[in-house]
């Protein structure tokens, strides 16, 4: 299509330099051009023990990918007149009325003010005062110690939220952007709204009608022998970004096909929780690039679709004095309903368009969607943390590299 073969080549030449160095143990690769694919190649392995290759069918953790689907599933109860984004979260969990937040300098988590409860709009674009337990903080420090992580082994996501709100915010909601739980608290959101359990509505409602058979929060039946194992470069918990300390193996086994709490997930994390197929997350992207409609399915309208895609923020996210880890740079990049947003690509750090909405997962896994250029781009591999390697930089100089028409 658009793409010059020998750039093709490149990227196939990457992605096994990647293997080859160890860096990742297997990747899949997908782009489509005005809705069609354009590129795939997969290489390395999905389990190094057992040799198995990495393929086209290979069922991946993606991690915080799983947020623009939960933020799709609000927005489609927004248009159905149930929600609007204004509204503070109480209206749905009373457990967050009464909110407090670390005054600035806090030294003690007894150290706090009152605060307004966060409205949905703030829970969906990081900038709640909510955090993640790998942030530096001590809101975070305290998330850690209460293991509040949203793992799919951590029981009902109404218990995990409800835990979840006994903290005080790190911040006044609204004054700065901070990595977070937010999203959690959405899918518990949705299930209120909605009246069904996340993984159902899901289901039903978003998967269904894409035509997204295998996604789920948990490894779907029969597709066992196909799931990835887990790898890190690091030494100790491969999510404990505060300590980490690189480890002599760069491809240490810290979650196993075959005996991996995906397998069984009792926590449906609408921020972190999904695994799926690079194909089923590829028609979600493309219902993204089709303005709400994918697979013969209209799942949002046009102009909620660019409501999602457009910039929520009142300039960059490195304009809000982020202290926090992200899936993405900070710098020239806005944020949209569930991801983020380049807004000047000469401050981003990699040729991109500006417009381009996408966001990553911690075993980094990547899309965007190029609106300018009418691409999406779907990238899977699972090594933890994604902060390992500057591989999303390097995929996007070699997409738009090698794009001539």
């Amino acid at each position: 299509m658009g793409f010059d073969p020998t750039a093709l080549n490149h990227l196939q030449d990457w992605m096994h330099r990647y293997v080859a160095e160890r860096k990742y143990p297997g990747s899949a690769l997908l782009i489509r051009q005005h809705g069609q694919e354009a590129f795939f190649h997969s290489c390395g392995q999905r389990d190094v023990e057992n040799d198995l290759p990495f393929e086209r069918d290979t069922v991946a953790r993606i991690y915080s990918m799983t947020k623009p689907v939960t933020s799709v599933a609000l927005m489609m109860l927004a248009e159905r007149g149930l929600v609007h984004l204004d509204a503070p979260v109480s209206d749905f969990l009373p457990a967050f009325q009464s909110m407090q937040a670390l005054i600035p300098g806090a030294e003690s988590l007894d150290q706090t003010e009152d605060a307004a409860t966060p409205t949905l709009h703030q829970m969906l674009t990081h900038t709640s005062g909510l955090s993640y337990p790998f942030n530096p903080g001590l809101l975070p420090q305290e998330m850690d110690r209460l293991d509040l992580i949203f793992s799919p082994d951590q029981g009902p996501l109404a218990d995990r939220v409800d835990l979840l709100a006994t903290l005080p915010l790190a911040f006044q909601p609204g004054t700065r952007w901070e990595y977070s739980t937010g999203i959690d608290v959405i899918g518990r959101v949705v299930e209120i709204i909605s009246g069904q359990p996340l993984d159902r509505f899901f289901a039903d409602q978003i998967f269904a009608p894409l035509g997204m058979t295998e996604t789920g929060f948990s490894v779907p039946p029969g597709a066992g022998d196909r799931f990835a194992s887990l790898y890190t470069p690091l030494e100790g918990d491969a999510m404990a970004l505060n300590t980490a300390r690189q480890g002599g193996e760069t491809l240490r086994l810290v979650d196993a096909a075959g005996s991996s709490p995906f397998e069984a997930a009792t926590t449906f994390s609408g921020g972190g929780g999904l695994v799926g197929t690079i194909d089923d997350y590829s028609r979600f992207a493309e219902m993204l690039r089709n303005k709400g409609t994918g697979n013969g399915a209209r799942l949002l309208g046009p102009k909620t679709t660019e409501y999602m895609l457009c910039n929520h923020l009142p300039g960059d996210i490195a304009s809000m004095g982020p202290q926090s880890f992200a899936e993405q740079p900070m710098q020239g990049t806005g944020f949209g309903i569930g991801g983020s947003v380049v807004l000047n690509p000469g401050r981003l750090g990699a040729p991109s368009s500006v417009g381009d909405f996408g966001w990553g997962g911690m075993a980094s896994t990547f899309f965007w969607i190029d609106p300018v250029n009418d691409l999406t781009t779907v990238f899977f591999t699972q090594l933890s943390p994604s902060s390992s390697y500057p591989s999303r930089a390097e995929l996007r100089s070699l997409v738009l590299g090698g794009l001539v028409g």
